[in-house]
């Protein structure tokens, strides 16, 4: 299966820390073809940023950010229950937390949410992402079959577990997105959740797959 794109695309990536600059002026002189946003930013810092970039944005939440879940998209219309409404995310952004979606010729699948240490949405017992990555491979693969294009970016909020996360427990990673890379093999596997405080963060590898902690900003190719 061939994973060659067209034209390299760059990427603004996007994760917990708001980073003024980029709504002073500073996006519009990185020159990306899209926003990839790992969770726990404010959605209309993510608006405003698509705004001055006029660039797509794709997202999946953290576990500070309010629920997303039971909305989707039909003929441009968001959805719930079955009846037209208002998405409370960010303009401009598809929402990929549990799905695999296409924007700007990159192919995502996404898993939001961090490990459940308190009430609050977002939040997940090992277990229940596990339930959550199954249903996702199941998906990437539909996909795959139907067009032959593979999942480019794996996008999650939280890291692998033993992969760049912490040892305490509202930081520990998800073990399940192990799984996920071996069966879905994506290029990178972009997160959040992670807050480097002002040291340098290594990118790590599973296997081919290039994991990078996108806390703050960072631009990536493509």
């Amino acid at each position: 299966m061939s994973r060659t794109l067209s034209a390299v695309v760059r990427a603004l990536a996007l994760s917990d820390e708001v980073e003024a600059a980029l709504c002073n002026g500073a996006a519009r002189r990185l020159d990306v073809d899209l926003i990839v946003a790992a969770g726990d930013l404010p959605f209309d810092y993510l608006s405003e940023v698509s705004d001055h970039v006029d660039r797509p944005g794709v997202l999946v939440p953290g576990n500070h950010d309010p629920d997303l879940s039971g909305y989707s998209q039909r003929a441009g219309l968001w959805m719930r229950a079955g009846l037209p409404c208002r998405w409370p995310g960010p303009a401009g952004f598809d929402d990929a937390d549990g799905r695999v979606v296409d924007v700007a010729g990159v192919r995502f699948a996404g898993l939001g949410g961090s490990v459940r240490y308190r009430e609050g949405p977002n939040q997940w017992t090992q277990e229940q992402q596990a339930r959550r990555a199954r249903k996702l491979v199941r998906a990437a693969r539909r996909a795959t079959r139907r067009d032959g294009r593979p999942v480019d970016v794996l996008l999650t909020h939280a890291p692998p577990r033993h992969c760049g996360d912490r040892e305490d427990g509202p930081h520990h990673g998800f073990e399940c997105l192990h799984a996920v890379v071996a069966a879905l093999r994506p290029r990178l596997l972009v997160h959040g959740h992670i807050h480097p405080y002002g040291q340098s963060v290594p990118d790590r590898f599973l296997g081919d797959t290039r994991v990078v902690n996108v806390v703050g900003r960072r631009v990536l190719e493509l």
